[in-house]
């Protein structure tokens, strides 16, 4: 819509630029000119368009540009969200509501907030449980690890990771023995 709005405008300016010329009185006079004479037109020029975010409480940047020829002229704008300032924002409404296991759990997405807290000894939580119980969890069904594939990677994981790959089903469960099935 904004880019016909932009068309519109560019060839009413066009349109409208032209000099109109007309008699300012009544006198009749009547010269010869010779010569020739050069009209310089140049077209207006695109602009890029205003993205404007009004409230700082947005995780949103915008980003505009603009380009122009001697016969058409193009703009456009856009605007970018921020998920890593989604997540921050969440999290922290989260934790003033007094829900701090679940700020935990939704910064613990992020796969640094993650490995940060396996290295300090405090586990994310998962599936409602935490600390050494979140890590038996974890080390039940590493497929929900937001650094997965990395943590296939190391050696000392190898065995387990040939267990996961060798059962038919990516998406295994487990029963209440904790065997998967």
């Amino acid at each position: 819509m904004k880019y016909i709005i932009s068309l519109v405008m560019f060839l009413l300016v066009s349109i409208l630029s032209h000099t109109v010329y007309g008699a300012d009185s009544n006198t009749v006079s009547s010269s010869t000119v010779t010569g020739t004479t050069t009209v310089d037109r140049t077209p207006s020029t695109a602009s890029a368009p205003n993205i404007i975010i009004n409230n700082q409480d947005v995780c949103t940047t915008g980003i505009s540009g603009a380009a122009q020829s001697a016969w058409f002229g193009f703009s456009i704008g856009k605007t970018i969200e921020d998920k890593n300032c989604e997540r921050l924002k969440l999290a922290r409404s989260l934790y003033g509501m007094g829900m701090k296991v679940a700020s935990v759990s939704l910064l613990c997405q992020d796969v640094r907030v993650f490995k940060a807290m396996e290295q300090a000894g405090t586990p994310c939580p998962i599936n409602g449980k935490i600390g050494q119980a979140a890590k038996e969890e974890w080390s039940k069904d590493p497929t929900k690890r937001p650094d997965y594939n990395e943590w296939k990677e190391l050696k000392e994981n190898r065995e387990k990771v040939a267990e996961i790959e060798s059962y038919p089903l990516k998406d295994y469960t487990y029963d209440d023995d904790d065997d998967f099935y």
